[in-house]
């Protein structure tokens, strides 16, 4: 089901912010990945057993949550002439914004004094959104390489 249009995806692939989308978000599945493991071994009483790298490592995966999604916003702007929300993108901005809300909840939770056990399940929260936003993403990414690639051969692009 694509939803580029051939002038679409010749925005998309002119884009400064394609790019920056492409490094950026291993970088933040790094994030995650380090995240997740600090979180589930402090969890778990394992090697980690200071609160505070479970903070940390969700306040980097949060700040860079974040990035990704302005820089996200920028190319929503460019391609679709629309910020956020746009039709072409509106499942994954929503699924985003569940993301952004698990995230920043900890933070919100964190500062009225809720228990380390509360925070540590809204941080496997906030990871477990970010997992299903981003194979939002990637299913997208593989149907709309199909859809260029037939897009190629008919001669349209």
């Amino acid at each position: 089901m694509p939803r580029y249009t051939p002038e679409q995806l010749v925005k998309r692939n002119a884009s400064v912010w394609t790019d920056i989308q492409i490094i950026l978000a291993p970088i933040q599945f790094l994030f995650f990945i380090a995240g997740l493991t600090i979180t589930a071994l402090y969890a778990n009483s394992l090697f980690i057993t200071s609160f505070y790298w479970v903070s940390l490592a969700i306040l980097f995966k949060t700040l860079f949550f974040a990035l990704l999604f302005i820089t996200g916003m920028f190319f929503e702007k460019e391609v679709f002439d629309q910020w956020v929300y746009s039709k072409e993108f509106l499942w994954e901005d929503i699924g985003s914004t569940i993301a952004a809300f698990f995230h920043l909840l900890y933070f919100f939770l964190a500062y009225f004094g809720y228990s380390r056990d509360v925070l540590v399940l809204d941080a496997f929260l906030a990871y477990f959104t970010y997992v299903v936003n981003a194979l939002q993403y990637l299913v997208r990414i593989i149907l709309e390489k199909l859809n260029e690639r037939n897009l190629r051969m008919d001669g349209r692009i």
